[in-house]
Order: structure tokens, then C-alpha cells, then sequence
């Protein structure tokens, strides 16, 4: 294991000579031995140091997560933070009214007073990383099984956390990168006061909606802001009227300079998940199974969300964020498909693997450790696969699509609280529903509801083998005589879970019986039960397939000594540099890497929520009234492109200049590189992000937000 070691280190080594500079996702406590060269020969102006440090304030320090699964960065010295509009869009979302439509209209505080609290919402600093693999890896051993192999390392890791823990009241955790090859001890520190502080309207944060995303040229000011809150002894504290704003270790200059072709690009992140050393097998399953079961669910579903939220602001507002969320990954799976075929992704793949088979056949120490791993691996996913499909869809069909289900099935407490008969556990029981039921029952209607579920069950049935189906399908074919839409309609006349008068009024006086006998829960509990049970049938197969990766991941080291291995994204910060730059995504085609405000008024369609542009917009672009945010050729630009490596988690990353300042705000890739999360395409493959010229523009000549502006360090 330990030789495992040395290997990355030699393999990451020997980056800086071979690997090109648009690709990869690298850890910061490694970018003084790895990359420090070559950014600075790409026009880096910035030490190692200066980018991350545990002793003194870096870069680092400006980035934090936001929420649970976006980036955002510090721009002033009094918390202010900065992400895009569609990370903030949920707690816009739920702060909204139909009296106060903060996604409709944009909100903007003039003073900290005016800031409004965001229930739920935390923002977390990285404290600092630490490798750990030597330690690790030396306890385990080639003979141990998987089972054995996990819980060392989990026993490990806990005494290494309750080592780090010393002292201080950072949440620590032991991260495993390369399948389980190295691994990285970390700490940050999370604060839960976080207010809402300011946002443009949806016409400007969202601008081109769906019909846009994934695509360029792009002209979405996606931004919203927030403020960090911490308290009176500046460490971090629940939500106080006595808090104050906090003073981060770092805050981002903000670049008044603009874009140029070539011009150095850094983002600094949380990317979420890739699988860039997924095997042909593995790419298969993604393809031909869960992006295929994301596809075709959530299009039926999200159709029919569409036309009830087109008939019902109140109800716009309440799936807003749902069908954001929907469509993201539904748009992404389409594309994903259609870029691997296109850049002929399994064929690379089995080249790598025939090159990989000659290797390990041309010696027989590599054949004992690797001989078995391409064939276990093609066998076990061959395995597994009617039983991935068929969960993939029981997920998207039952649990995510018909959103009574899994709501009901959350009132498995209260069964069992009522089966023991104790008072004082039911009525914990009820309490905690009555609290689930007050934010489900905001954000729900159950006449679309009911719709989705009669087209999605329905949908599992004719894509999935009977003895795969959920135990109360025999009685939608018995009762019902198959009718799906009957059964929806049963239930959403008769079920607690689907009224919310009913639900509050089933708490007051809960029954077993009522329970038992609900379709709603009868549906959750069933679908829950379902899928555990063939999650199960794979339990198998997906052990043999962890291991082999890992392995076959171990055997690429070893084999391409030379070659720049960096660890999928894993939702810890990494960091890409690249260039600002266009590109040509078809013959005779070319795409400059910027656009400006022109392109919003061609794309205006007033008939068509997704292009609507608001009046005072309208207005400003008609008198050029730019202010200092115009670029110097006298045009007011709003996004560009460059080729940074980024993904999901990377959404509201901070483009960060040769100078260390802030200069964009990644939010998407583009339509033609979808394969990026399996297959980085070096031609073609854009980060797609907004001018931080065009975000101020909007805070201040729109909106106003003149404070705002004052606070941040505007540099030129």
C-alpha cells in the first residue's frame, strides 16, 4: 500500500511536463510541487502561498461552500459573499411570496438592517487539508477483503478525526480520493447565519431559463448575494440579532480591468462529482441506464409541472426551484449522451483497457494483482444491470417523481410509535410530522401531484419487469383493473398526505388503521421497501466493482508513470486554470468569448417568460448608461468563456485573474463538452461565466445597491 503511495506522488510529479493546462481539478495543499510553474508561465502573478497557507490569509481563504452543494466567494471585509442566482434560487425561493416575489421582482437591501435571515442556509470555510495516505495505507494489507479493507480505514480515520478534533470545533472528516487510493484528512468551519442581502429579478438571474442552459452564447446575469454573520467573539454562532457581520481571513479584489482573449483564468471550488476514470462497462451503465432513466421520467414530469405553473404564480413560486433542480440534470444527462457518442468515448476507453490488458500479461507479478480486474469488472456490471435500471426508475418514478410518496413514507415513526402505544413517543411522533408537513405542504400541489403520479407509475410498469414492482401495484392491477390515473385520483380524494387540512387533522386525533389502509403510505413504504430489496440484489456487484476500480486505477499508475493523474471531484475544493478564449463547435462556426447587452435585447420575447426583459434594463441599454462598468471599446459585456475544468459544485466558483482578483462568476458549461464529467474534451470543452463588470452594473445602475458597491475593494 505504501507503494501505492510513492506512485501518485511520482505519477502527480511528473504533471507539469506533460499535462495540458486546461484540464484537471487540483487539490491546493499540492499546487507548490505540481502546478505553481506552470500557472506562473501562463501569466500567474501569485506565490503558492498567497493561494493557499494554512498560516497566514490565502485565496483559500475567500471560498467557501455555500449551502450544501454550490461555491461562493468573500468580496468584501464585512461578509459580504457572492454566488449565482440559481445557487441562491431556493432560499430566494423560500423567502418569496406572492406579495413579496423576491424571484419575480429581485430584492436588494440598502442597509444591513434590511438583510433578511435564510433559515437553513450555512456557509463553510476550508480551515485546511491534510494528506494522510501513508498513515492509512499502512494499516491495510493486499488480503484483506473489502468489508475488512473499509472498516480499518474507517477505524483509522475516526482516531485521526478525534486526534485533529483537539483544541478546536472545526468539522473534521477523512476523504478518500483515486477510489480509495490516497486520502486527505480535513477540517472546516461552517456558520449557520446567513441572510439574504440582495439578487436581481429572474429575468436577469435566469435569463434564457432552460432554453438556455447548458448553451452559449449566454447573456444570464447569474448572481445573487449574501452575508456571513458570526458572533460578538467572531466565531461562528446560530442566528442572533446581537451577531455582527464577518471579518473573513481574506475577501476577493474585484476587477474593474475586463476580459481579453488569452487572459489568465483561475476558479477555486467545490466540484461535486466526476468519473473521468470510469471504465467502458461503467460508461455503458451511465448511458444506456441512469441517464437514460433521468431522461425519460423527468421530461413527463416536468411537462406537466410546466403547464400548472404557467396557470398559477402562487404555484410558479412553488416549483420553481423543484423544476430548476429537475431540468438541470435532465438537460445534462441528454447532453452527456450525445457528446460521448460524439467524441467516440467507449472506443477510447477499450483502447486504454487492450493497452492495459498487454501490460499486465507482459509480467507475472502484474498478472496475480491485476489479471482478474477488466474481467470482474466487465462481469459484475453485466450483473447488476437489470437491477440498476430498475432502481435508477422506482428513484425517479416513485421517490422522486410522486412527491406524496416519499412525504408519507416519512410517517413510518408515527406507525410504530402507534403500534408500541406509548403517549409521549407519538406525540414526538406528530410533532416532527406537523413540522415536515409545514414545509412540504408550502411548496406542494397535490392536483399536479396526482397527475405526475398517474403518468409516472404507469410509466415504471411498462419500463420495468413485474417482479421488480412495488407490492401495491397488485392492488392498482386488482382494484383498479391497471388504471394508473384512477389510483391517482383514489388517492388524491381520499389520502391525508395529499390535503393538507386533512393531514393536520389526521395528527390531531392519528390512527393505525387510518395509516395502514392510506394509499399514500402504502405507496412510500412499499417503494422504499422495493428498492432497499434490489439495491440489495446489487450489493454484490457493486463491492466487486469498488474494488476493482480501485485497483484498475492503481494498475493505470503504475503503468503510465508519466502521466497527470488527478483525483475525481469529490466536493472538496480544487482548483483549474486555464484561459479566457472561444472556440468553434462545428464547421464554419466560430464563437467569440464574450457577449454583451445587445445580445438580451435580440433575444427579448416578451410573449416568453424565458426572454422577458425588464423596462429599467431596457432603458439603461438605450441611454448607454454604463457607468465605469462599460469595457473601454464602450459596450457592456455580460458573460465570456474559458476553458476552465469545472463541474456541478463548481456553480457560483470565483474567476479569478493573473492578479488574484475576481474577475467572473462561473455558472455552467457548454451544450458541445456535456461529456465533461467523464471525458474532459480539450477543444471544445467552456466554463461559461458572467463579467463581474455586468454584476456590478446590475447592483448598481439597476438596482441601485450603491452601499454594496462601496463595500468591496474595487481594483483597475
Amino acid at each position: 500500500m505504501r507503494r501505492i503511495a510513492a506512485i501518485l506522488l511520482v505519477a502527480c510529479m511528473g504533471f507539469t511536463q506533460f499535462a495540458k493546462a486546461d484540464e484537471g481539478m487540483w487539490l491546493l495543499p499540492l499546487i507548490n510541487k505540481l502546478n505553481i510553474e506552470k500557472m506562473q508561465e501562463m501569466g500567474f502573478k501569485l506565490s503558492a502561498e498567497e493561494v493557499y497557507s494554512i498560516n497566514n490569509s490565502s485565496l483559500k481563504d475567500a471560498i467557501v461552500i455555500f449551502g450544501r452543494g454550490c461555491t461562493g466567494e468573500m468580496i468584501s471585509d464585512q461578509g459580504l459573499l457572492l454566488t449565482n442566482h440559481h445557487c441562491g434560487y431556493g432560499n430566494i425561493q423560500e423567502l418569496s411570496s406572492v406579495e413579496h416575489n423576491y424571484l419575480k421582482d429581485g430584492f436588494w437591501a440598502k442597509s444591513l438592517e434590511e438583510e433578511l435571515p435564510a433559515p437553513g442556509l450555512s456557509v463553510t470555510f476550508l480551515k485546511y487539508m491534510t494528506d494522510v495516505t501513508e498513515t492509512v495505507t499502512a494499516e491495510l494489507t493486499d488480503d484483506m477483503t473489502e468489508q475488512e479493507r473499509a472498516l480499518k480505514i474507517k477505524e483509522v480515520s475516526a482516531q485521526l478525526v478525534t486526534e485533529a478534533k483537539e483544541g478546536n470545533e472545526y468539522q473534521i472528516s477523512v476523504k478518500d480520493y483515486f477510489e480509495g487510493n490516497q486520502f486527505f484528512l480535513i477540517a472546516y468551519e461552517k456558520f449557520n447565519d446567513v441572510r439574504f442581502v440582495g439578487a436581481p429579478p429572474s429575468s436577469i438571474g435566469k435569463f434564457g431559463f432552460d432554453t438556455d442552459n447548458w448553451m452559449w452564447p449566454r447573456h444570464t446575469g447569474d448572481f445573487s448575494m449574501f452575508r456571513v454573520y458570526c458572533g460578538p467573539d467572531g466565531k461562528p454562532a446560530e442566528y442572533s440579532k446581537d451577531n455582527k457581520p464577518y471579518k473573513p481571513a481574506h475577501h476577493l479584489p474585484v476587477s474593474l480591468k475586463g476580459v481579453q482573449m488569452d487572459d489568465y483564468a483561475m476558479t477555486v471550488g467545490f466540484p461535486g462529482s466526476t468519473e473521468r476514470y470510469l471504465t467502458s462497462w461503467g460508461i455503458e451503465e451511465r448511458m444506456e441506464i441512469i441517464n437514460q432513466a433521468r431522461i425519460t421520467p423527468r421530461g413527463v414530469k416536468q411537462d406537466i409541472w410546466l403547464e400548472d405553473m404557467r396557470a398559477d404564480e402562487k404555484l410558479n413560486i412553488q416549483y420553481a426551484t423543484k423544476f430548476a433542480h429537475s431540468a438541470n440534470y435532465w438537460k445534462n444527462s441528454i447532453g452527456m449522451n450525445r457528446g460521448l457518442e460524439e467524441l467516440n468515448v467507449l472506443d477510447q476507453k477499450r483502447t486504454l483497457e487492450d493497452e492495459f490488458t498487454a501490460w499486465v500479461n507482459a509480467n507475472d507479478n502484474r498478472k496475480a494483482k491485476y489479471g482478474n480486474v477488466l474481467s470482474e469488472l466487465e462481469k459484475s456490471y453485466n450483473n447488476r444491470a437489470e437491477f440498476v435500471k430498475a432502481t435508477a426508475f422506482i428513484s425517479e418514478c416513485q421517490l422522486r417523481g410522486a412527491e406524496a410518496f416519499y412525504f408519507a413514507y416519512r410517517a413510518g415513526g408515527l406507525e410504530k410509535a402507534l403500534e408500541e402505544g406509548e403517549q409521549e413517543v407519538i406525540d414526538k411522533a406528530v410533532e416532527s410530522l406537523k413540522a415536515a408537513g409545514r414545509s412540504f405542504y408550502k411548496d406542494y400541489s397535490p392536483k399536479t401531484d396526482r397527475k405526475v403520479i398517474g403518468a409516472l407509475l404507469k410509466m415504471y410498469n411498462d419500463e420495468i419487469d413485474a417482479k421488480y414492482h412495488p407490492a401495491f401495484y397488485a392492488t392498482i392491477n386488482k382494484k383498479f383493473k391497471g388504471d394508473f390515473q384512477k389510483f391517482a385520483d383514489y388517492m388524491y380524494n381520499k389520502s391525508v398526505f395529499m390535503d393538507e387540512a386533512r393531514f393536520n387533522a389526521f395528527l390531531e386525533k392519528p390512527s393505525l388503521k387510518v395509516l395502514q389502509k392510506d394509499y399514500a403510505y402504502i405507496g412510500g413504504v412499499s417503494s422504499i421497501e422495493k428498492y432497499r430489496e434490489i439495491k440489495g440484489m446489487e450489493a454484490e456487484s457493486a463491492i466487486a466493482i469498488d474494488k476493482n476500480n480501485r485497483l484498475f486505477i492503481a494498475g493505470l499508475f503504475e503503468m503510465q508513470p508519466e502521466k497527470v493523474f488527478y483525483p475525481d471531484a469529490n466536493f472538496t475544493m480544487r482548483l483549474s486554470y486555464g484561459k479566457v478564449g472561444d472556440y468553434e463547435p462545428k464547421d464554419g462556426v466560430v464563437y467569440k468569448h464574450y457577449t454583451t447587452i445587445e445580445g438580451i435585447m435580440e433575444k427579448e420575447d416578451p410573449d416568453n417568460f424565458e426572454f422577458e426583459v425588464p423596462a429599467k434594463l431596457k432603458e439603461l441599454w438605450k441611454n448607454k448608461d454604463y457607468g465605469q462598468y462599460a469595457d473601454e471599446a464602450g459596450y457592456m459585456p455580460v458573460c465570456f468563456t474559458s476553458n476552465n475544468d469545472i463541474t456541478g459544485g463548481n456553480s457560483g466558483s470565483p474567476v479569478i485573474n493573473a492578479e488574484g482578483h475576481l474577475f467572473g462568476l462561473a455558472f455552467d458549461g457548454n451544450w458541445e463538452a456535456m461529456s465533461g464529467d467523464i471525458a474532459f474534451e480539450t477543444e471544445l470543452q467552456k466554463c461559461i461565466n458572467v463579467d463581474i463588470r455586468y454584476v456590478l452594473f446590475i447592483i448598481d445602475k439597476y438596482a441601485g445597491a450603491t452601499n454594496l458597491i462601496e463595500e468591496m475593494t474595487l481594483v483597475k
